[in-house]
């Protein structure tokens, strides 16, 4: 006669065990998971890291600190400066940031401290700036006003601009208007682009620096800076103490004036290039100070 008994009880006791067993993956599986959940709400997400290159370079001069970046997980966007006029420069980088979701570390560089003090205002996005060798300006300032403020600058030709640039005509320029090109050779006061610009970088680099140079519109020099955006949002300041462009003892004036967590570095206007981990420290920081 057969006996129900043991095909019951082993199949109830098979079915315990698959219970048993799928709560204890159930439990597995949920507990990862929720760990993930906790890490991924409490990491803010990284910056993506925005550069503005100066006038007379492109965004190549910072292949050194984007590579160095990208390395640590960073967006780097390094979009080019027409180099046409402070407010359409400024404009134009303005609606580039609109595109960007999440936060924003924007670095300029010389002339693009003009530009991103400009374009960042009023921008909730922007968590920091980072000026590097860069014009730090006040309502009203201009990039040839600033240079010029103390001794020491190489453009300033001994009076005369065309000891220093070349000045080329644009089409639709309006009248008194040229693109300037920075001089190769000297020209009386004015040591060349070596000796301007690269003068920690070896003559080979600083001769094709010359040669590939962007030039920019005279007038986006004496064009008036808006309403700075570091006057609300927090700043970073790289001096290069071996500037010939900038006098770092403008460019420490500047710092100050907008209260910039300041770093010096024994270096050229091009600090970018010659001391590509210096620079990326400074982001670095900015980033994290912006976060905390």
């Amino acid at each position: 006669m057969f006996s129900l008994r043991r095909p019951i009880s082993a199949v109830l006791g098979l079915a315990t065990a698959v219970a048993l067993t799928g709560a204890a993956l159930l439990a597995a599986n949920n507990a990862p998971a929720s760990a993930a959940a906790l890490m991924s709400s409490a990491a803010p997400p990284k910056p993506t890291i925005v550069i503005e290159h100066g006038a007379w370079a492109d965004g190549s001069s910072f292949a050194g600190v984007v590579r160095r970046l990208q390395e640590r997980g960073y967006t780097v966007d390094v979009p080019p400066v027409p180099l046409s006029g402070l407010a359409s420069d400024s404009a134009t980088l303005a609606d580039f940031l609109q595109t960007i979701s999440g936060p924003i570390i924007l670095v300029g560089h010389s002339y693009g401290g003009m530009v991103i003090s400009d374009a960042a205002t009023g921008n909730p996005q922007v968590k920091a700036l980072v000026y590097v060798d860069a014009f730090i300006p006040a309502q009203g300032e201009t990039a040839f006003e600033l240079a010029s403020a103390r001794p020491g600058s190489c453009l300033s030709g001994g009076g005369d601009p065309a000891n220093v640039f070349n000045f080329v005509p644009y089409p639709g320029a309006p009248a008194g208007d040229a693109d300037l090109y920075v001089k190769t050779q000297a020209d009386g006061p004015f040591p060349g682009f070596a000796d301007c610009f690269a003068n920690d970088l070896p003559a080979s680099t600083a001769a094709v620096l010359a040669a590939t140079q962007l030039p920019i519109a005279a007038s986006a020099l004496s064009e008036q800076s808006s309403a700075p955006a570091w006057t609300t949002i927090p700043s970073w300041d790289l001096i290069g103490t071996a500037d010939n462009v900038i006098p770092p003892a403008e460019q420490l004036y500047m710092a100050q004036r907008a209260g910039a967590h300041i770093v010096s570095v024994n270096a050229s206007h091009l600090s970018m290039i010659s001391h590509p981990a210096a620079v990326t420290s400074l982001i670095l920081a900015a980033a994290a100070g912006a976060a905390s």
